[in-house]
């Protein structure tokens, strides 16, 4: 297989910012606000009327988009199926024809941003996870086949009008996160991944799901750093995903893992953004200048589905945009 490399990390938020309690008093969350900001949320972004999932991506891919260079795929990664189209309900409504749910909004980014060789591929079942998982295939489409040289992965969700922003417990934003995966040297080499589904949890309750969490975690943890050949005590960083900051303290001790390497930073400011977290944490630490060339950086995360994705990446000596 060809080394891959991971670049080019970009994110976007929701237009509009509440704290824990504006959210509490307004009917955005189930639980108490005390409760949240205990487990390290302060606020959290959602996207105003006017604000689309479809924005967001735009708004992430703009950020890198004098980087881009020749893209011939992409990988658009939803959580909420509607997010994956710019459906026209009304015209279908009235015509009875199909083609207007079927208003890829792929296509549109494609078209919008010059992609004009690119593919498109979309990921929809992954939940959270997603963002790994195009990252995944990214890589795959790379080693299989010889005319891919760069992909542009990305996510958007945005939480329709009237939706709780509370997910077992997280506090949830509305955001979109893009980076590109290429065989070019680029700031990170992709090391080594794994990924589990568990379609008999796909509806379980949120107790359930927080108590499937760390079984699950550990042994999709575990399976990556096996096929990378590493130990725990390789991993410089874990770009974290922002959920409930006391369970990665029961993680990280369950992995016999340093909790000081758990780097969620964005957590109190950004809450968990869907599948975007990895992202967000990844950028702040290369803002930070927090990874050095040769470190190992875990990415993880845990979504519906039920779905467990881990990813390994090695800081390379490339300058990263």
């Amino acid at each position: 297989m060809a080394d891959v490399y991971v670049d080019n990390l970009s994110y976007s938020l929701g237009d509009r910012q509440f704290t824990v309690a504006q959210s509490a008093a307004e009917g955005r969350i189930v639980s108490d606000a005390a409760q949240l900001t205990d487990c390290g949320f302060r606020c959290h972004h959602v996207c105003s009327e006017s604000e689309s999932s479809y924005t967001l991506a735009c708004d992430a891919v703009q950020n890198i988009a004098a980087d881009l260079g020749r893209v011939e795929a992409i990988v658009y990664s939803t959580c909420i199926p509607a997010n994956a189209s710019i459906s026209e309900i009304q015209e279908y409504k009235e015509t009875g024809d199909v083609k207007h749910l079927m208003n890829y909004a792929g296509s549109h980014l494609q078209a919008e941003f010059g992609l004009v060789e690119a593919q498109v591929f979309g990921i929809g079942q992954q939940a959270c996870t997603g963002m790994i998982g195009s990252l995944r295939l990214a890589q795959m489409l790379i080693n299989s086949d010889s005319e891919i040289d760069r992909v542009l992965c990305l996510t958007a969700d945005r939480f329709p009008a009237g939706a709780l922003y509370e997910q077992a417990y997280n506090l949830i934003s509305d955001g979109a996160a893009a980076c590109t995966v290429s065989r070019a040297p680029g700031a990170y080499k992709i090391i080594a991944s794994h990924a589990i589904t568990n379609g008999a949890m796909a509806a379980a309750s949120d107790e359930e799901t927080v108590g499937s969490f760390f079984t699950y975690s550990h042994l999709v943890i575990t399976k990556a750093l096996a096929k990378a050949k590493l130990s725990v005590a390789d991993i410089a960083w874990v770009a974290a995903q922002n959920t409930n900051a006391k369970a990665w303290q029961i993680l990280a001790s369950l992995l016999k893992l340093d909790h000081k390497k758990v780097f969620h930073a964005t957590l109190p400011d950004i809450g968990h953004m869907i599948s975007g977290d990895n992202i967000a944490n990844l950028l702040s630490m290369e803002k930070q200048r927090m990874v050095q060339a040769g470190d190992k950086v875990l990415l993880f995360m845990a979504g519906f589905g039920l779905n467990w994705q881990c990813l390994i990446l090695e800081k390379t000596n490339v300058r990263t945009h």
